[in-house]
């Protein structure tokens, strides 16, 4: 009896050293395939992460290249405002200088329709005096005391 009791127990502790190997082997096996599930994770995020520093990079680029299209036009809209302005004061010096014209036109304008009627006056005289006319006597206009009264 001494022999089946020991056996007995060396079966109890094999079958208990076979179960801790089962359950060894099963928590082995869960975890390769939670390690291969988490690489494939892994890999499918750093496949993501690539794509978007891709992305981003050529974003990047195109928002480079509009900024440098944007400031050359910039640029040259500058250029082009400075010439329409200096354009601009030329006109409006023109513009002062011709008004000043007119504004002494304006002014002497009575002046200047007398002395051309005058002058007219005095060519038509002249021309009937080369006409054989005698205008020796005649008084064209009187300037004289009483004619101011």
């Amino acid at each position: 009896g001494a022999y089946s009791n020991k056996s007995d127990e060396n079966t109890g502790v094999i079958a208990m050293i076979d179960l801790l190997i089962k359950d060894l082997d099963k928590e082995m096996t869960e975890a390769e395939t939670e390690e291969k599930n988490a690489q494939v994770d892994y890999q499918a995020t750093m496949s993501d992460a690539a794509d978007k520093r891709a992305q981003d990079s050529k974003s990047l680029t195109e928002k480079d290249s509009f900024k440098a299209d944007f400031e050359t036009a910039l640029q040259g809209h500058g250029e082009a405002q400075k010439s329409a302005v200096s354009e601009l004061m030329a006109t409006d010096k023109y513009i002062s200088s011709l008004h000043a014209e007119c504004d002494w036109l304006l002014q002497y304008f009575d002046v200047r329709k007398a002395a051309r009627a005058d002058e007219v006056d005095a060519l038509t005289r002249a021309k009937a005096v080369l006409s054989g006319a005698d205008y020796a006597l005649l008084q064209t206009r009187s300037s004289g005391f009483l004619s101011r009264m």
